[in-house]
This record gives C-alpha cells, structure tokens and sequence, in this order.
C-alpha cells in the first residue's frame, strides 16, 4: 500500500510534466503480499479525481480508440527498468514524451521509485504534496473500521487526536460520541511498526539466530521472490551477516525493539500498538514484547473475526488500518527508517501534527554497536547510551536536498495545507 501511494503521487506529477491525461493507476499483483486490491478499494477515487482536477486530467478508463492497442507491441510499455531510479524531469522530456507523442499513450509498468525529489519545479513538488496529504484519502469501510480501532485504542482519553479527521474523515466523530462517555483515566499510547515481515528478513541477507534452519528457509523464500538477489548471493562475494549488521542495515528484531523501548523509558503499564504484517517467527518471536509490555495489542487484538472479515487476504487494505492507528498515536517508533509505512507515517505526522506528535527514529548502526555488548553491559550503562544513540539520530526540521517530500515535508512546498 505505502510503495503504491509513491507511485501514485509521482504518477500525477508526471502526469503534469508531460501535459497528459493520467488514466486512474491500476495495482499490480505482488507475488509476495497476494493483494488483488485495487485504487477504489483502498482510496477515494471520485475525491482523488476532483481533488485534482485543477491540476491535471484523469479518466477512469483508457479512451476506446487506445484500448484495442497492443502497447508491448507498439513500444509504449515502460517499465521499471527503463527508468533508472529517481529520474530528473529531464529524463521524462527526452525518453518518454516522444513515446507519448508518437503513440497517444504511455504504460508505466510498475513505476516504483522512479522520478526524483530534486531538482524539481516548485509547483511539481508541491502538486506531490497535495497528492498525498489531502487527494489520498481512505475508503469509507477502511475510514470506518480504522475509526472503530482509533475509538477502542483511545477509549478513555477525552478529546479527539489531532490528526482523526484527516485519517477517518466523518468517522472521527463517532470516536468523540464514544469518548464523552467515559470517566476513566486517559488511555494514551505508543505504536511502532516492526518491519520484520519474512520478505524484509530475507532481503537484508542479515542472520537473526535461526542457525542453519532459518539459513535455509530464507534462502528458499529468497529464490522463489528475489530470484535476483539469490543469484547475487551465489555469484558474488557479498558482506557477511555481521558486517552487515554493524553497518546497521539489519531491521531491528522484536527482543531488540524490546530492549530500545525498555531503555528510552517505556515501562509495562504504556500501552503499545503493534503495526505489521505477519511477523517472521510468529508468536515465539513476539514474546519478549508481550512478556514485558502486557498491554500490548494489534488490530487482530482490537477487532472482531467479523469485523475484519472485509479485509481478509486484502494485505494493502490491512496496512490501511495499521497506518491509521500508528499515525494517530501519541508516540511513533519505528524499527526501519527504511520502510514506506514508516516514512510516510512520520511525514504524515509532520504535516498535519503540528511539530507536536513525537516520532522515535533510531540509528541502527549505533544501537548495533551497543546490542553486541548486551551480555556484559550494566543496565544503566546500556540506558544511557541507547537513550543518547535515539538522541543524536538526526531530527531534521526542514527537508534535505533530494530527501523524500512523504517523509520530510516541512519545505516552502509543503507546508501550507490546502483543502
């Protein structure tokens, strides 16, 4: 769901680029999340349309005369690896407008990454901004259902969250009507994402305890989805798994967020939201979380069997609902700076929060220096350092140069909402 937001977002300002008319994006299908959802059933399509309208043309479907075309054929397929990763404008004047002008139509076949941040026209990056802030909005069953998770994650606190309207739309009053109700003590809370699916764990090529059996289960799952990288690891001499772990390219795993958590202050009484899909090594790996955090739910905790029924096998509407929840929450912490969902959470935050909704970005290299001295390390020594290796993480107030705008949007561009 996060990566295709991306695509979205940089399809409309290339859209705006070349003068043309965007056809609303249809989603692949991902042999690794096995999601046949498609824009309406995640976003507001009619809304996406008008929101836009000032800024480009859209239709739904491919005019009649462009359907009955064979666009392999004709050459107007692009796809990602046309396109090297975060191509200037420049690229799309000279490469794919000919394409357009010579055929009427361009197919961009999976457009991951593929346009940059800089250097970019001011009103483009700002038609990006618009695109994901204020034309993406959710679906009216995902605002619902993401409204009724909000209301049984804040059921005692007594004022709406700051950002409710903007991720539930009319729903966040029924948050209110639930709330008035209420006379017990605030119920506030921490979410944080732990990006330790098993397509995130066998990508990184990192080792996390498993010995031989996890070695080959990873490496099993590597060459049925990354078939690339497995070959890679065969052919290549590539760093070994510690190397790659001191470089702090490893996703933290669940005793390792664990163990930040405890140290930065998070005590057993905080109530913590976990955002994720299936995490790799299922309940065993969850333990440590569970044993020390006891109030520790996720959205399969919080709603009923029948309450998610709409969403089962649909992994990108799923996602939906934990981006709600952790955008919402008092406290956000991630575990990979990397992942999508964390980034655009934590810039949506920025954006709409006022400076004033906290975000716990870690450095992993420096928690990977300090997490291989944790046998021998006195529990204070290992608090101070952690709280101050979370400290000098970088807190970026403005955006930098060729940074990404979801992520960072306190820039000129961005920072004067519009509705």
């Amino acid at each position: 769901m996060n990566q295709q937001r991306v695509a979205i977002c940089n399809a409309v300002v290339l859209a705006r680029l070349l003068n043309a008319t965007l056809v609303v994006p249809k989603f692949m299908y991902s042999s690794v999340w096995r999601d046949v959802s498609q824009f309406s059933d995640i976003y507001q399509e009619e809304h996406f349309i008008n929101y836009l309208t000032p800024d480009i043309r859209m239709v739904k479907e491919l005019p009649n005369r462009l359907q009955s075309l064979d666009l392999e054929a004709i050459g107007s397929v692009v796809t990602d690896v046309d396109i090297p990763k975060e191509s200037k404008p420049s690229f799309y004047l000279k490469n794919i407008l000919p394409i357009l002008l010579r055929n009427g139509v361009v197919h961009l076949l999976g457009f991951g990454n593929r346009l940059a941040f800089d250097p970019i026209p001011f009103q483009l990056q700002r038609l990006r901004c618009r695109c994901n802030f204020h034309a993406l909005q959710f679906a009216p069953k995902i605002q619902e259902t993401g409204a009724l998770l909000l209301r049984r994650l804040l059921k005692h606190e007594g004022h709406s969250g700051p950002l409710d309207h903007y991720l539930v739309g009319p729903y966040a009053d029924s948050i209110m009507k639930e709330k008035r109700g209420q006379s017990a003590k605030a119920s506030r809370y921490l979410a944080i994402h732990l990006r330790f699916e098993i397509d995130m764990v066998a990508h990184s090529l990192c080792e996390f305890g498993g010995g031989e059996e996890e070695r080959q289960e990873l490496e099993k799952y590597r060459e049925i989805h990354f078939p690339a990288l497995a070959h890679l690891k065969k052919t290549t001499k590539l760093p070994s798994p510690a190397e790659i772990r001191s470089e702090g390219l490893c996703p933290l795993t669940p005793e390792e967020a664990v163990l930040m958590l405890a140290a930065l202050g998070f005590n057993r009484k905080t109530h913590v939201f976990v955002a994720g899909a299936q995490i790799y090594g299922g309940t065993r790996r969850l333990g440590a979380l569970n044993s020390l955090y006891p109030y520790l739910v996720t959205k399969e905790n919080l709603l009923s069997a029948t309450e998610l029924e709409p969403f089962k096998n649909f992994s990108s509407q799923l996602a939906a609902l934990d981006f709600i929840g952790c955008t919402a929450a008092n406290a956000f912490a991630m575990t990979d700076s990397g992942s999508q969902l964390s980034s655009l959470v934590s810039g949506y935050r920025i954006y709409y929060g006022g400076g004033k909704m906290p975000t716990i970005r870690p450095n992993k290299r420096r928690l990977a220096a300090i997490f291989v001295k944790n046998s021998t390390i006195e529990w204070k020594v290992f608090e101070q350092r952690v709280r101050k290796a979370v400290r000098q993480t970088k807190h970026i107030q403005s955006r930098p140069k060729g940074r990404s705008v979801y992520r960072y949007p306190r820039c000129k561009e961005c920072m004067c909402p519009t509705d």
